[in-house]
């Protein structure tokens, strides 16, 4: 039998049709926006902003996010046809499933996991920092690290710092070893439980924090418009010469381009909203209002948002001072009197970190949930709760596994795996919808996307540009998963997929 037997349309459709079964139908159109902007806004606005700035964009780091924009709407109109057609939790999974067959599907799913799960470990990770920070580092180095991760105190001045083995042996200095990333592991638990108790209570949760950091972003962009120098414009893009940007991509126009490829991973997470098909009341019309819905709203924050902070500050200032904590530096540095807004920042970055992990662990269930209906992954994955009717035990798996990279990995090892991940799926859907108009035509759809082929075949360049931009140990690492996953469906999947044995 082929290995790229395709799941008929009328049987997926059936299945969206089957709401008492399945999961249960909650969310509006309202839901869908709010869980996309969680998704989305995390720390790519309030840290991928200023390096683009400082690396390679200039003031013009504006004009990047509206390519970065441009790139994501060609992909989002895809999704959003998809969605609207096939109201199936599992997103591109099960889009490639109708439209190019079970291997092209599984790789798809197994490639989403570095999107949602390794991307829930290190925006957890980044969360046990930031809080860490904001308490004042109250929290003992040892359980807010992994056990591959050391720093020495040196007792001199009390500046902590990393030296080598040689100088710990020869000086007078203290090694902190850490053993656990205990806040990363607790703010898992935390929302894992979340969904466990519903998709409403997830949607409502969401929708609290993304008020709270959108609220954050509205307040930094109304008071900083005032600090705002139009000198710190001039020149709007980087001048060619300028000390430490030697290639195309670090300067001029060349470096907007290059701006765009960093910022483009502030908007990684709008997907995460197909995977709620299947919850939604009216997927047909709020599918592609929540998709396409989130991505204007964060493109106007993120414009607006990216103006603003490099008014305030030279864009220069962020290759040596603020990095991380750029906005925080432009805050306490040009805009006296206001120094409360910091503590709001931070805590925006955290209400943006939650958000972001709810978005990656439901996302992450929902491609399982779809996975294992149709017996490429164990059953257990979409055993739903009798009571509140979502894949509780798929929840708790997913918590083990996270919970592994978050609590005892370091989070550089995770990457950029999880752009990776995401900019694949990106291709195959808009691969898969430009199938589907070809071979199907004559179905119904209730939102198309416009200029096919013109808008796949944009997506396509532009979302291979990304993954082919991105470092060779990373194509490497992931091309090493990929593997792991093709050795899975031979030797696993292949023999308990249903659609084989009633074909």
């Amino acid at each position: 039998m082929s290995l790229f037997i395709k799941k008929p349309l009328a049987q997926l459709l059936a299945q969206a049709g089957d709401s008492d079964k399945g999961l249960k139908r909650t969310l509006g159109a309202g839901n869908l926006v709010a869980l996309g902007i969680g998704a989305i806004i995390g720390a790519g606005l309030f840290v991928r902003t200023a390096a683009a700035a400082g690396e390679a964009a200039g003031p013009a780091v504006v004009i990047s996010f509206i390519i970065a924009a441009v790139g994501c709407a060609f992909a989002g109109l895809c999704y959003a046809e998809f969605a609207s057609m096939i109201p199936i939790a599992g997103s591109a999974y099960t889009y490639a499933y109708a439209t190019m067959g079970e291997l092209v599907a599984w790789i798809i799913g197994w490639a989403l996991v570095l999107e949602y799960a390794l991307g829930a470990a290190t925006v957890s990770i980044a969360w046990s920092e930031y809080l860490n920070n904001l308490l004042g580092g109250v929290i003992p180095y040892s359980l807010s690290h992994s056990p591959f991760e050391y720093a020495v105190n040196r007792m001199i001045g009390g500046e902590l710092k990393l030296i080598s083995t040689t100088e710990v042996l020869a000086s007078d200095a203290i090694v902190h070893q850490g053993i656990m990333n205990l806040p990363a592991l607790i703010i898992l638990l935390v929302l894992t439980l979340v969904l466990i108790k519903g998709t409403s209570e997830s949607a409502g949760l969401n929708a609290i924090i993304v008020f709270i950091k959108v609220v954050i972003v509205l307040v930094f962009i109304f008071l900083g418009w005032s600090y705002i120098k139009p000198e710190n414009y001039v020149p709007y893009t980087i001048p060619a010469g300028t000390p430490g940007h030697d290639t195309w991509r670090e300067f001029g126009w060349g470096g907007v381009l290059g701006g765009a490829g960093i910022v483009f991973f502030a908007f990684i997470g709008f997907d995460a909203v197909s995977t709620a098909a299947q919850e939604a009341k009216n997927p047909k019309r709020d599918m592609p209002i929540g998709i396409l819905g989130s991505l204007v709203v964060c493109t106007i924050l993120y414009v607006l948002f990216s103006h603003v902070l490099t008014g305030i500050s030279n864009w220069q200032e962020f290759k040596t001072v603020g990095k991380e904590a750029s906005v925080a530096y432009a805050i306490k540095t040009y805009m006296q009197g206001y120094e409360w807004l910091e503590v709001g920042i931070s805590i925006a970055i955290l209400a943006g970190f939650s958000s972001v992990i709810l978005a990656m662990l439901f996302g992450q269930s929902r491609v399982f949930y779809s996975m294992a209906n149709d017996g490429l992954i164990p059953k257990v994955f979409s055993d739903l709760h009798p009571k509140f009717r979502t894949p509780y035990k798929s929840n708790l798996i997913l918590f083990v596994f996270v919970g592994v990279f978050s609590g005892f990995v370091p989070g550089s090892m995770a990457g950029d795996l999880t752009s990776i991940g995401t900019l694949f799926a990106f291709v195959l859907v808009c691969v898969g919808v430009w199938v589907m108009r070809v071979k199907n035509p004559e179905l119904k759809r209730a939102f198309k996307t416009p200029l096919v082929p013109l808008v796949p075949i944009l997506g396509i360049i532009v979302c291979s540009l990304m993954i082919a931009g991105l470092d060779p140990y990373t194509i490497m690492v992931a091309v090493i998963w990929m593997a792991i996953g093709l050795v899975v469906y031979f030797t696993y999947s292949r023999f308990h997929s249903y659609l084989r044995k009633n074909s």
